[in-house]
């Protein structure tokens, strides 16, 4: 008989608990939560996106990813506005250590032990224009060469590397 007392007794209590929680819900004044703008985020139509505002292809992962045989450079290298352009970034972020006649002999770079690359030597002249695209973009492990994309846009690092390969090898 006590059992089904105390049965009755967490029944009603347990009925009027859920009671309490609708009235509040539905007919108390304060703490309709359901009713904020902050849980309603759906009620009025969503901004529309214009196209092309989110990358679904290319950037910096994919080029990082890609093996540097496969990359291709998107400007035409040998033009004369791109290997002008990409004389301009050289003395704006390159010529401090690589030097004014790009021997590696820069105000900052004969602080170095080896010296920064001489850009016109047979090693680097005949490196991929991916692998002197890599290079610059994502530094040179073990080396000092920094990583510079978050630094030059894409396009001004494949003007750099246009520029560095139209020097040859000095004869």
């Amino acid at each position: 008989m006590k059992t089904l007392l105390a049965l009755a007794v967490v029944l009603v209590g347990a009925l009027g608990a859920y009671h309490a929680l609708v009235f509040y819900d539905n007919d108390f004044r304060y703490g309709r939560m359901r009713e904020t703008p902050a849980v309603k985020p759906h009620e009025e139509p969503l901004i529309g996106m214009e196209a092309g505002i989110v990358p679904v292809a290319g950037g910096e992962a994919l080029l990082r990813a890609t093996p540097e045989s496969m990359i291709k450079p998107p400007l035409a290298m040998e033009a004369a506005e791109v290997i002008s352009r990409g004389k301009a970034v050289y003395f704006t972020f390159c010529a401090q250590c690589h030097g004014p006649n790009y021997d590696g002999n820069g105000t900052v770079g004969q602080s170095f032990a080896p010296l920064p690359t001489d850009f016109r030597s047979p090693a680097v002249q005949s490196k991929s224009a991916g692998a002197l695209f890599k290079s610059v973009s994502y530094g040179i492990a073990g080396g000092r060469q920094p990583p510079l994309e978050t630094t030059i846009t894409i396009d001004d690092r494949w003007s750099v590397v246009a520029f560095v390969k139209s020097m040859g090898v000095p004869n």
